[in-house]
Formats: structure tokens, C-alpha cells, sequence
């Protein structure tokens, strides 16, 4: 398996909200996206379900994860690093 760091897909930064289940956790990634009729920003939210091998992440930590091969049904990313440990 090739290391994640150096894939090419698409690498995303968001929190931690949920670690309940093994080796996975669950990742809330906001965007902000231009409302076309409005002209203004609204914010958008989108969970995804990464790898994490180690079972190191919390609850609330800022996290980056990269797009993977399928692991399972729903989990498609990877954990890259922990940007910054909630208190």
C-alpha cells in the first residue's frame, strides 16, 4: 500500500466529530460557496468518514485527510496529519 502523503488526490482540512467506531473517524469539512442569486457566501457543510490506523484522533481535533482507495462502504479517506489537538 502506497504511503498517503505522497498521493495525488484531493486533501481536505476539517474537525473531528465523531471517533466512536475503530480505526475511524468522522470528519466535518466546511466550505464557503458563493450563492449565485444572493451574491453571498453561505457556508457549506459535508462529513466523511477517514482512516485513522493508529486510533489517535479525538474529539474536536483539526485534522487533514486525503482521498484514498475504498476501504469499506462509506470510508474513501485517509488520515495525512493531526494540524492541532483539542484541549
Amino acid at each position: 500500500m502506497q504511503a498517503p502523503e505522497n498521493r495525488k488526490g484531493r486533501m481536505l482540512t476539517g474537525i473531528v466529530v465523531s471517533d466512536k467506531s475503530d480505526k475511524t473517524i468522522v470528519v466535518r469539512v466546511e466550505t464557503l460557496v458563493k450563492h449565485p442569486l444572493l451574491k453571498k457566501y453561505v457556508r457549506r457543510r459535508k462529513k466523511f468518514t477517514a482512516h485513522d490506523p493508529m486510533n489517535e484522533c479525538g474529539m474536536d481535533d483539526k485534522v487533514k485527510i486525503v482521498e484514498f482507495r475504498p476501504m469499506s462502504r462509506n470510508k474513501r479517506w485517509y488520515l495525512v496529519s493531526i494540524i492541532e489537538k483539542a484541549v
